[in-house]
């Protein structure tokens, strides 16, 4: 019997001053068994540092027709496609074609997504959003991650100020393109 995913509540105050976005966001979101706690962190991060209205969350790693994360208008027309981690460029490829937009939260590094970006032309790779997480800053953020945690999420300049229930944590984002190789 496949072992099922484990629900997460995160209660997260989010202040984005570089966009003007300031929400008060109250959402549960599953942890596919075969993911690590680091993804589901850098899922939540995305969630947040491109937070805007119709922004959800997809089914997840085991659905492969969906985003981690999208943004749909009423139409169903995909506005926004978020993938996190190093999606393959295949995978780019067929997004950035059905998206009008796209974004990656990447979280191990830029090489990896370097090499994927190499291995095949991507249609409008310098139109794809590339977040750069600190591999080391999600890895103490998922070792305080519980059940059900309250997140303080304060985005300015490159910078984020993050407190999970009563640690705090600071970090860098680094913005930019998809270099196509």
């Amino acid at each position: 019997m496949a072992q099922p995913s484990t629900l997460y509540r995160i209660k997260l105050e989010l202040s984005d001053i570089d966009r003007n976005v300031y929400e008060s966001l109250d959402f549960r979101v599953a942890l596919h068994p075969s993911e690590l706690v680091e993804r589901l962190v850098a899922r939540i991060l995305g969630y947040a540092l491109l937070y805007e209205e119709q922004l959800e969350f997809g089914k997840g790693i085991s659905t492969e027709e969906e985003p981690d994360l999208w943004a749909r208008d009423l139409t169903g027309r995909i506005l926004h496609w978020v993938e996190v981690g190093t999606p393959s460029a295949e995978r780019i490829h067929m997004a950035n074609k059905k998206a009008d937009r796209m974004s990656i939260v990447c979280h191990k590094g830029q090489e990896a997504l370097d090499r994927e970006v190499k291995k095949r032309p991507i249609h409008r790779a310098a139109s794809v959003d590339v977040l750069h997480l600190e591999p080391l800053f999600v890895a103490a953020l998922a070792k305080k991650l519980t059940r059900s945690s309250q997140w303080t999420v304060v985005h300015t300049d490159g910078e984020l100020s993050i407190t999970i229930d009563d640690e705090s944590f600071a970090g860098q984002v680094k913005c930019g393109v998809l270099s196509d190789g």
